[in-house]
């Protein structure tokens, strides 16, 4: 998933322009949005639902939704990278902890840590895809 330099492959090597780059209009999708969201998916299944924090949402999500994207022409790069990947590590040391039938409350709903991990496989799958897309239109690289 990530390069050398702790970066999502299809993010590595790029300005914080080409991060910020917007797939087409009206869509505020950018490989920088995808991190912001990502961090703040992860901090949210793992931290909140499944081990029952109280915490607040990231990037500005608790007054408009998609922040998290609209936002990231201004949002700092290192910020988003190191946001996710403290969320990650975080998010692995809690999943380490729990047995899969373990069960969280998202929004008086049961989530087993199972469902959580097959959620953030899709989650992932979809972003990744659309990271790929991303990146081919800001420089030609394509997937492996």
């Amino acid at each position: 998933m990530a390069d050398d330099g702790g970066r999502p492959r299809r993010c590595a090597g790029l300005t914080d322009e080409q991060l910020r780059l917007r797939s087409a209009e009206p869509s505020s999708l950018s490989l920088l949005g995808l991190v912001r969201h990502m961090a703040h998916v992860e901090r949210v299944w793992f931290r909140v639902v499944l081990n029952g924090e109280d915490l607040p949402r990231l990037w500005g999500k608790d007054r408009d939704d998609d922040a998290d994207f609209k936002e990231a022409d201004t949002a700092s790069v290192k910020e988003a990278f190191d946001v996710w990947r403290e969320e990650t590590e975080r998010a692995r040391a809690i999943s380490a902890a729990k047995p899969l039938d373990a069960v969280g409350d998202r929004n008086g709903r049961a989530c087993t840590h199972r469902y959580i991990l097959v959620h953030m496989i899709e989650e992932y799958a979809r972003h990744n895809g659309h990271a790929d897309l991303l990146r081919e239109r800001i420089d030609g690289v394509t997937g492996e």
